[in-house]
């Protein structure tokens, strides 16, 4: 997904999109949603851009910050900047309005949403992702949060049978999804950031192939949990709804403005439970007596990002076979490292690549080089999308794409020491028509156990 830095880069010292990186925590949830929405509407104002020929007119605007400009004048809430930077877009507004106009001519749309299509690189005729929202149980229910929506407008369907049901979303309705208990559905482009239950840390926008590491991690109440590689943040607040901020998570990411924006997205949610370090989690002593009692581990490490649907333009497509065996070598590395934690249990591993070196063959190394140590976890068995078939045992993975789950594209594997009593975790629902399977687990060179203990959890 695009970075803020990509947009704030082009900004010069003064600008409006820097002067609010440093201001109050609720300007910087403002800046977030700006360049958030200036991202996702990139290719669009690319296009007004040139039919105005405004950078030409103006020579010493740069590129990113044009664009940060005229989302805010064309699409947001008006233009809050003053000075010379107000002035110059309100010159060329009616310019940039007449482009727009034509440009909704030309494509056939009625409406500013309509204008965008499904991200460049996406597979021909894949789907536009739903907009998905998870409820922040820390501070509020699903029931409270569906009866706010229908306060609002919005017709509530019930829980979704399929994803085709979710793909057939439009207007003002929504869906609980059919795998996250927790988890609304609506229809593409549909925008929260202004909404109230999201300033408020009520709600979290999170993908929903993002959502599963910690919901099939799935940490007891009580537990410690380490977030190896934390920034942005969201699956560690999703960890604390799910310890129900009881337990302690240790949280590493290098970058320092990351981890900032992340302890206020953690405060802003109601995390209590957690500490922030800025540390490598490769340079983290597994022996230290402070991580002597985590048994749980959440590792999300820096990967091609070939899965995520809304790339930033400037992002490399397809990474060379070079790089890629960078990332695979750096990932098998952190793996084992994270295997090394002597109380660890149960760890996920997720990548938002769609490549089987990032992912089967990372798990697959570091599984052989743990001997009988670990073994994979047969998660979530309705889950449509297993991993690729490369060795024995690899269909216990998960992977996601947008045409397959309407999510960006994913993978997760859970990993469990042998010989340990996995709990059923309490976040993972059942229904009549499935029936998890979490207590055991596959040896790579093994074959399944046909026979499976069935257990039932209630919503």
């Amino acid at each position: 997904a695009g970075s803020p830095g990509a947009v704030e880069a082009g900004g010069p010292s003064g600008s409006p999109v820097r002067g609010a990186a440093d201001g109050p925590p609720q300007h910087v949830r403002q800046l977030y949603a700006l360049v958030s929405e200036t991202l996702r509407y990139s290719p669009v104002l690319d296009a007004l851009l040139a039919g105005a020929a405004l950078l030409q007119a103006e020579k010493k605007l740069p590129p990113h910050l044009a664009k940060v400009l005229v989302y805010d004048l064309l699409f947001g809430k008006g233009l809050k900047c003053g000075g010379r930077w107000k002035a110059l877009a309100r010159r060329h507004r009616a310019r940039l309005q007449a482009e727009l106009a034509r440009l909704k001519v030309q494509r056939k749309v009625s409406r500013n949403e309509d204008l965008l299509a499904p991200a460049e690189g996406a597979s021909p005729g894949a789907p536009q992702l739903p907009r998905y929202v998870r409820v922040n149980t820390l501070k509020t229910c699903v029931d409270d949060v569906i009866d706010f929506f229908k306060r609002q407008g919005y017709s509530y369907l019930g829980k979704a049978a399929s994803v085709e049901e979710l793909s057939s979303l439009s207007g003002k309705k929504f869906l609980l999804d059919l795998h996250l208990p927790e988890l609304l559905v609506f229809p593409p482009q549909t925008d929260f950031h202004n909404n109230q239950l999201y300033t408020s840390g009520h709600i979290i926008l999170q993908d929903k192939a993002s959502c599963l590491p910690a919901f099939l991690l799935s940490p007891a109440t009580g537990s410690h949990v380490i977030d190896a590689c934390a920034a942005p943040g969201n699956k560690t607040s999703h960890m604390a709804a799910i310890l129900k901020n009881k337990g302690q998570i240790f949280a590493f990411d290098l970058d320092t403005k990351r981890l900032a924006t992340m302890n206020t997205m953690l405060m802003r949610a109601g995390v209590t439970s957690f500490e922030l370090a800025q540390q490598d989690f490769l340079t983290v002593d597994p022996r230290d007596s402070k991580y002597s009692k985590v048994t749980y581990i959440l590792l999300d490490p820096s990967c091609s990002g070939s899965g995520m649907v809304n790339r930033v333009p400037t992002e490399e497509a397809t990474p060379s076979a070079e790089r890629l065996q960078a990332l695979a070598g750096f990932q098998r590395k952190i793996l084992s490292h994270a295997l090394s934690f002597p109380a660890v249990r149960r760890l996920a591993y997720s990548t938002c690549s769609v490549h089987q070196e990032e992912n089967e063959d990372v798990v697959h190394a570091v599984l052989q080089e743990q001997g009988s140590a670990f073994r994979l976890v047969n998660v979530l068995p309705s889950w449509p999308c297993r991993g690729l078939a490369t060795f024995p045992g690899a269909e216990c993975c998960l992977r996601a794409s947008p045409a397959d789950t309407l999510t960006n594209g994913f993978f997760v594997a859970v990993l469990e020491r042998c010989g340990e009593e996995a709990a059923v975790p309490s976040s993972l629902p059942t229904s009549a028509e499935e029936s998890l399977q979490q207590g055991r687990g596959v040896h790579p060179g093994t074959a399944h156990k046909k026979k499976r203990k069935k257990q039932r959890v209630k919503e």
